[in-house]
């Protein structure tokens, strides 16, 4: 009894230190690299050293923490969300650092999918002879960046679509007009998932009828505007539009073609370090993403009021037979600002 007790105290201890790892991780964009957070422990349960990574180029969370911490690192724990580095990039690996300083235990949220890490970080530590927990809080790190799992295991970026319609499924009038179906309070929602997502997404349907900003506009907001993002289609896309002001990717259709490879699109956009995309609509867009198998996230926002006949939906697909589903997990259910959010994960396949 006394041995399970002592246990799940350092479960919970664990727990804790993670979880603070996670708000570590949260405060950086790195992207394409992970998100990634650190803190080192002493054995009088004190905080010795912190990191964050902030980008390609800078120094790993973990040798932060670790220059933090200094000579109170040797019999420390060190806390991680992310397996540490065993391959030499644009810095030298962590696990050598980590090895070097005496830290005496390593607790990591979750391996890393990267090919050229996976499960090697841990085994070098292991064979140096540190302790090392793998998997505390592992789903929460998997949610903190799914962008970066997302890519490193599919060479795909995390697509978010957001939808705002009425509760019978309008996302505009039969004459093109939507502003506004949501209430402001739902729009600042919006707003700040676009300044969680490296990119925002519109079709050039959208672009025509609603000449968006695709910025962010948040009282008092001071990060990072995500890259604005334009499919084209047949026609050539509006030069006076103001997202040009930003200059934004215009994913083109290939000589030939009337349309754009969105998994091709897609796939190039990680090449600029683009790994979380949020998609901001029209229906032909969304149709082609959800048709694709591009979706990974769906945030559908129900407005307190009713078309009352069919005006433009949330997609122009068409729905010929039930095994044309797309099975869903919905994950959370509220109300914003009058609307019913919904919030919802698509199954693959």
């Amino acid at each position: 009894m006394r041995a399970r007790a002592i246990a799940r105290g350092k479960v919970i201890v664990d727990e804790h230190w993670m979880t603070f790892s996670f708000e570590l991780a949260a405060k950086a964009r790195p992207h394409p690299n992970p998100r990634v957070g650190a803190v080192i422990v002493d054995s009088e349960g004190r905080v010795a050293g912190t990191g964050n990574h902030a980008g390609p180029g800078s120094a790993h969370a973990e040798a932060l923490a670790l220059q933090g911490a200094g000579s109170r690192a040797r019999g420390s724990t060190l806390y991680v969300t992310l397996e540490p580095c065993a391959h030499h990039g644009r810095t030298p690996p962590c696990v050598d650092a980590i090895i070097s300083s005496g830290i005496g235990r390593v607790v990591v949220a979750t391996e890393d999918p990267d090919p050229r890490v996976s499960g090697v970080g841990i085994r070098q530590l292991r064979e140096a002879g540190i302790d090392v927990v793998v998997g505390v809080a592992e789903d929460a790190a998997r949610r903190l960046d799914p962008g970066y799992f997302r890519h490193r295991q599919t060479g795909l970026p995390w697509v978010t679509l957001k939808v705002a319609a009425t509760l019978d499924g309008q996302i505009a009038a039969a004459d093109g007009t939507s502003k506004w179906i949501t209430s402001s309070v739902a729009r600042q929602d919006v707003h700040r998932m676009r300044a969680e997502a490296d990119a925002v997404m519109v079709g050039a349907g959208t672009l025509r009828s609603d000449d968006p900003m695709l910025d962010v506009r948040l009282p008092g907001y001071e990060g990072p505007q995500p890259v604005p993002i334009v499919v084209e289609g047949r026609e050539p896309l509006p030069t006076g539009s103001r997202v040009f002001e930003r200059g934004p990717i215009v994913l083109r259709p290939a000589p030939g073609r009337t349309s754009v490879d969105l998994d091709e699109g897609l796939r190039s956009l990680t090449e600029e370090g683009l790994l979380d995309i949020f998609v901001e609509g029209g229906a032909t867009l969304a149709t082609s993403l959800l048709r694709d198998g591009l979706v990974n996230r769906l945030v559908l926002y129900l407005a307190p009021s009713i078309g009352g006949g069919p005006g433009r939906g949330m997609f122009n697909g068409v729905f010929r037979t039930l095994n044309d589903l797309h099975p869903v997990r919905i994950a959370d259910v509220d109300l914003v600002g009058g609307a019913v959010r919904i919030e919802a994960f698509v199954e693959e396949h």
